[in-house]
């Protein structure tokens, strides 16, 4: 054999592994594509549930808007049918420290974060599922070292020579036909799960959001009665300060001036727990900001540097359901359950997995891939379970329950969305006229009390008599103040209930986008 010969000897057959692995990888590439063009989805598919049968959320029509009082915060409020709710629906207050906490929780709530990484995590969990889509193809380079018992076998290599190294390099190529969709439905549960945790993100958001309002309009609230608060201890110290002038000079007894002592101590008394509460609500804010207590915030929040909003949204109960990030992850925990079903099912089925293999073994790694050294196989496999113990029955059933249960989950949280917007809508009516109420009973309250301290000094009316009056302003003041600050809360509870506009948001567009179905087909 020349020399210009010998390396057609050995490139022909390498020409022809390389062709035989292009036809496995060929023969591969086809069937999947059979699969995914003649296969079928087994179980149901899923239909999104129907919106509620209801006009409004109570049996009679709401009033064209609240009653309205002549303080701060008693603004009339006019629900609007329809009205759009934007993504950062706390500017209605017209308060720049208010924004400016909410921005500093938004970046900084570890809730918000780990949230978030939730929702990366199934997303990849998508990703990774998808790729039972493709066939599965490995390379292995085996190098062995071997001694054959030749006085007892026969010869392992041609020389003879019982001692060599054995070179095996290998490349192989399997691929599970998904003939019934199940791994195409497993792809769907996950997604949808997926999808749940982007609405429960979306909650999470709007749930930080509305208790920093919430903790905003609390803290405005203590301070309005802690504010009032020292007034009526120091009308009662002033009180008590001209009773004793009055003991002094012998006009009045003792026990007046003691009766005093004691309204004044038990308005003092009531001022320990307000301050404890602001100091907790502060312990509060600063834990939404994702701080420690120590490093509260500096922004102060008073009822009068709110503004009440006196156009309020109202969307209609059907498209509550599109809006409420709640009801919206319900919706697909009941999607991802269906598509369980018809994993359950496929799994009950025939499975099919072809299978190729090609390489070569040598004792050299010169000769690797020359003629002779070369092998491949091809082959394909069906299993179709026929006695499991009833294991795959009851996973089927057991799928059944959990449809079952979601669907019903779901029911529950869209009622408990119609509940919520009711009862804030109550609220919103009811409180306020009960700040109306509770303005005219303080300023009736102080009145009195005005009269009473006259009369006192002029002697035409008991000690008794006084007595009641300044309990009753006391707790009129009270009153007053959390009736405000109820106003406000009732306001931020209905753009919660609402859903807080998260469809508005700047990058609501992104995540829809970013976790959306669409992504099994775009992902490579």
């Amino acid at each position: 054999m020349t020399a210009a010969s010998e390396p057609r000897r050995i490139g022909r057959p390498c020409r022809l592994r390389a062709a035989t692995v292009r036809h496995l990888l060929a023969a591969a590439v086809v069937a999947l594509a059979i699969a995914h063009i003649a296969g079928c989805a087994v179980g149901p598919d899923f239909q999104r549930p129907s919106p509620p049968d209801a006009s409004g959320y109570t049996r009679e029509p709401l009033p064209a808007q609240t009653a309205a009082a002549d303080i701060a915060g008693g603004q009339a409020q006019r629900l609007i049918q329809d009205r759009d709710i934007p993504g950062q629906w706390w500017i209605v207050f017209r308060s720049p420290p208010l924004n400016a906490l909410i921005e500093q929780a938004l970046k900084a709530n570890p809730s918000l974060e780990a949230a978030q990484a939730a929702l990366r995590q199934a997303q990849e969990n998508v990703y990774a599922q998808e790729g039972f889509f493709y066939p599965n193809v490995q390379a292995s380079f085996s190098p062995t070292r071997e001694k054959n018992a030749t006085a007892t076998l026969a010869p392992t290599l041609t020389s003879g020579e019982p001692l060599f190294t054995l070179y095996t390099p290998q490349l192989t190529v399997s691929y599970t036909l998904d003939v019934w969709g199940g791994n195409r439905r497993q792809v769907e549960s996950l997604q949808a799960q997926a999808d749940a945790l982007r609405f429960q993100l979306e909650a999470t958001y709007l749930t930080l959001t509305s208790n920093v309002v919430a903790a905003a309009i609390q803290e405005a609230s203590l301070r309005a009665q802690i504010e009032a608060t020292n007034s009526v201890i120091r009308i009662e110290r002033e009180q008590f300060d001209l009773l004793q002038s009055q003991y002094d000079l012998g006009a009045i007894a003792m026990a007046d001036v003691v009766a005093q002592e004691a309204t004044l101590a038990q308005a003092e008394a009531t001022l320990p727990p307000l301050q404890k509460q602001l100091a907790q609500q502060r312990d509060l804010l600063s834990a939404l900001l994702g701080r420690v207590p120590s490093a509260e915030p500096d922004e102060r929040f008073e009822l009068a540097a709110l503004e009440l909003p006196q156009d309020l949204p109202l969307s209609l109960p059907s498209k509550l359901v599109e809006q409420r990030p709640d009801v919206r992850s319900a919706e697909e925990q009941l999607h991802s359950a269906s598509a369980l079903v018809g994993v359950a099912i496929a799994n009950q089925l025939p499975q099919i997995t072809i299978s190729a293999g090609a390489g070569s073994s040598a004792t050299q790694m010169s000769q690797l891939f020359t003629s002779g050294t070369g092998f491949w196989s091809v082959g394909a496999n069906l299993l179709q379970p026929i006695f499991d113990g009833g294991t795959l029955f009851h996973r089927k059933l057991a799928a059944d329950a959990a449809l079952q249960q979601a669907s019903a989950q779901y029911r529950s949280t869209v009622i408990s969305a119609l509940q919520s917007v009711a009862d804030v809508l109550q609220a919103l009516y009811f409180d306020a006229a009960a700040l109306e109420s509770s303005l005219r009973a303080e300023r009736a309250a102080a009145t009195s009390l005005d009269i009473g301290r006259q009369a006192l000094q002029l002697g035409s009316i008991s000690y008794l008599t006084l007595l009641n009056a300044e309990q009753t302003y006391q707790q009129a003041v009270i009153a007053l103040a959390q009736a405000r600050a109820n106003r406000y809360a009732d306001t931020a509870a209905l753009f919660q209930a609402l859903g807080g506009g998260w469809w508005n948001k700047q990058d609501a567009a992104a995540a829809q986008a970013g976790a959306s179905r669409s992504a099994i087909e775009s992902h490579p």
